[in-house]
């Protein structure tokens, strides 16, 4: 009998692993809309891998480099006029592997100088044991 608690208590449940996963995730999508709604634009970064091959797909175009996509995020929003509230809508979240997810969603910029409205799909990686995004794809 010891033997069998043992064993099962050994055992991951994929749910209970996916369910973790997801949350952790989760967690990161929340503190960079609290980075973003405060104009911490640094903070709001810390939730992409620093790499200088991450991909971010835009109306602009693609460009390339966690330092880019944050200099392209100062020049853009430089104050909190423009930064304003972020909140995401997540429309979905699936597993791709073991260690990375996809995620589509909606965001929504509550702003003085206008709402702006989007929607992205990006994909998560755990690196170190640590989620981060590896590729954004807004529009």
């Amino acid at each position: 009998i010891l033997f069998i608690v043992i064993s099962l208590s050994a055992c991951k449940s994929p749910i209970a692993e996916t369910d973790n996963n997801v949350a952790a995730i989760k967690k990161v999508l929340k503190a960079q809309q609290h980075a973003w709604s405060n104009n911490d634009l640094d903070g709001f970064m810390q939730g992409y891998l620093q790499s200088d091959s991450i991909p971010y797909f835009g109306s602009g175009g693609v460009t390339y480099g966690w330092q880019n996509m944050l200099d392209r995020y100062k020049k853009g929003y430089p104050s909190s006029a423009e930064t304003g509230t972020l909140k995401f809508t997540i429309a979905n979240i699936s597993k791709i592997s073991e260690e990375a997810y996809w995620v589509m969603g909606e965001y929504h910029l509550e702003r003085e100088i206008g709402n702006a409205n989007g929607t992205f799909m990006i994909v998560f990686k755990r690196i170190n044991g640590e989620w981060k995004i590896v590729g954004d794809h807004s529009c």
